[in-house]
């Protein structure tokens, strides 16, 4: 009997991608489809047996016909039986195609100790794959398929895999867990606490009787799982294992790239806080994946989407018009029917590599590369007489050198950090909210250029350097990348964070010395966005944006498993020894395809 099953609607949800052929928006039914009319069958709850004897539970949707057929797996924590999970099953196999869709070990209805995320992952990936490629209405060939969790656990799976494994489709897959999820630029991530509420049992739990809002507060860290009435182990582990060591790099797939043999299609969005990965990983395989085919078959793709790629068109109070929103179901299609049946492959092949949504332009763009070689790192240097604090005062951002300016001082206080910007009832992370409530604070550092002449492209990998000093023998700097509208809306476009104990290794901190300047860089990631003609582009540098990040308690221990605080004493500088600034990559007008 299968056992009672929760169904999840939470963030991490399954979804469609957008197709390459932007001009042509073919309609699903065309895209390889047997024969009209098709009726699936289906295999529910089929017990499939990993090396260790621990048995998976396996749902199976095939086109009810005889024949063998390319198979299309995905792997999830979160329900094979759910109801997204079963309309995918039915739109595979009603395309010729079988779907086997698998809960992971310890979840669900599968055997086994869930124990801790992503540690069976590559094992069980691997028999899995092995073992749908010798079933009697498989053709053996594989593709893997899936967002978040599911695409995390493709990249586990993927070096060394079976050679039945032919092509993935990777939708806003996590990095290396310390390089993202739970842990950015060496702070922990609060937005994983809902996670492991989620997944602190068998089944997904239901977490939204919980205040979150006041459980982000918790201290330590540590022990938030307890304040929420339950136990996870691999929480606790997660909040002790504060560097990246041994723990972590059981998990890491990112050195692994040349053990990695096939094409993938790599899809995220500009706001998703996953984003890291895909870029990545893009770049990664295409300059080591271990097949020329592998190198050659790398593609990528970007909306202006959050963690749920194109669910809307519109975030917080932006609207990117109506091609952000695009048929997505087509390109599975598309992308299975070559690398599984080497169909279409020459027209698909021939694309540009690169599709990216420039957004203020608001339209989707072709390019050979990631990152854009014609990019121009332009700098961009703060400026002030010492009084940048607040929206009010005099902090300047130019692309002239500063010569002897003062610092800019202000007081970081764990208890009372600088909040996130975030709808009530939306995850703490943040798209396009305005930040003026944050940017009247004293504890943030606001640089704005005056209004910009023309308008100016910003596409590719952000990065903020910053000189700094602390009383603190450990604090957190963060970056944000502000766009402001004539009518002052200071919409955001990107931001980043580094615990300073992480500023040359995550896996050998170091400590600061009291008040002696540092140089750190603010990793911010990657955009594509337009600054039109009359918007300004603003910068804010803290030291702390909760909860979407856990606050540095500022006294150099683990601050997820001690409580004692201090309030740090920061200075920024920015004169000619020590020029802090944001690089921004800058593209020409003319360009792109």
């Amino acid at each position: 009997m299968r056992r009672a099953r929760a169904v999840w609607v939470g963030g991490c949800v399954a979804l469609a991608l957008f197709s390459p052929d932007i001009a042509a928006r073919r309609p699903v039914q065309q895209q390889g489809a047997p024969e009209s009319g098709t009726t699936v069958r289906t295999d529910v709850n089929v017990m499939v047996p990993m090396r260790d004897g621990v048995r998976l539970s396996t749902d199976i949707y095939r086109p009810d016909t005889p024949g063998r057929f390319p198979v299309v797996l995905t792997r999830t924590p979160y329900n094979n039986n759910d109801k997204q999970q079963i309309e995918f099953g039915h739109f595979f196999a009603r395309h010729g195609f079988v779907y086997v869709t698998q809960d992971c070990r310890g979840r669900y209805d599968s055997d086994g100790d869930w124990g801790r995320p992503l540690i069976h992952d590559p094992k069980d990936g691997h028999d899995t794959i092995d073992w749908v490629a010798k079933q009697p209405w498989s053709s053996g060939r594989v593709g893997t398929f899936g967002i978040s969790y599911h695409a995390w656990n493709q990249w586990m799976a993927a070096p060394g895999a079976p050679s039945s494994l032919r092509t993935m489709i990777s939708i806003v897959a996590p990095a290396d867990p310390f390089l993202d999820a739970p842990y950015h630029g060496g702070a922990f991530e609060l937005l994983m606490a809902r996670w492991m509420l989620m997944m602190s049992t068998r089944t997904n739990q239901d977490y939204s009787f919980y205040d979150l809002p006041k459980l982000y507060w918790h201290l330590p860290l540590r022990t938030l799982d307890e304040a929420a009435g339950r136990r996870v182990d691999w929480w606790r582990d997660w909040t002790e294992h504060d560097t990246f060591d041994d723990y972590w790099k059981q998990t890491s797939y990112m050195d692994r790239y040349a053990q990695i043999t096939v094409p993938v299609l790599h899809i995220d969005g500009w706001f998703d806080d996953d984003l890291v990965a895909s870029l990545r990983n893009y770049v990664g395989m295409t300059a080591q994946g271990g097949s020329p085919e592998a190198r050659r078959g790398q593609r990528l793709l970007v909306g202006p989407w959050p963690h749920g790629v194109n669910s809307s068109r519109t975030l917080g109070d932006i609207d990117f018009g109506p091609d952000a929103l695009i048929d997505l179901k087509a390109v599975y299609l598309r992308w299975f029917e070559c690398h599984l049946r080497e169909q279409g492959c020459a027209a698909l092949m021939s694309e540009p590599p690169v599709k990216i949504f420039v957004m203020g332009e608001n339209r989707w763009r072709g390019e050979s590369e990631w990152p854009l070689r014609r990019a121009q790192q332009t700098v961009f240097y703060f400026h002030s007489q010492g009084r940048a604090n607040t929206l009010s005062g005099d902090g300047t951002l130019t692309t002239e050198k500063p010569a002897d300016e003062p610092a800019d001082r202000y007081s970081y206080d764990p208890a009372d950090p600088v909040p996130t910007v975030y709808r009530p009832g939306d995850p703490p992370k943040g798209t396009t909210e305005d930040q003026r409530p944050v940017e009247n604070r004293e504890d943030v550092l606001v640089f704005s250029t005056g209004p910009l002449d023309d308008s100016m492209e910003v596409t590719g990998p952000i990065e903020v350097k910053l000189w700094a000093a602390s009383s603190a023998p450990d604090t957190d700097w963060t970056a944000k990348l502000v766009d402001v509208h004539p009518n002052g809306y200071a919409q955001r476009v990107m931001d980043g964070i580094i615990r300073a104990r992480f500023r040359s290794s995550y896996e050998r901190p170091s400590l600061l010395e009291p008040e002696k300047v540092y140089e750190h860089t603010i990793d911010l990631w990657a955009v594509s966005h337009v600054f039109h003609a009359g918007h300004r582009v603003r910068v804010e540098i803290s030291s702390s944006n909760f909860p979407k990040y856990s606050r540095n308690l500022n006294t150099g221990q683990n601050s997820a498993t001690t409580t004692a605080m201090q309030v740090a004493r920061q200075t920024v500088h920015h004169d000619r020894a020590r020029p802090s600034h944001i690089v921004l990559p800058r593209v020409p007008t003319k360009g792109g395809s």
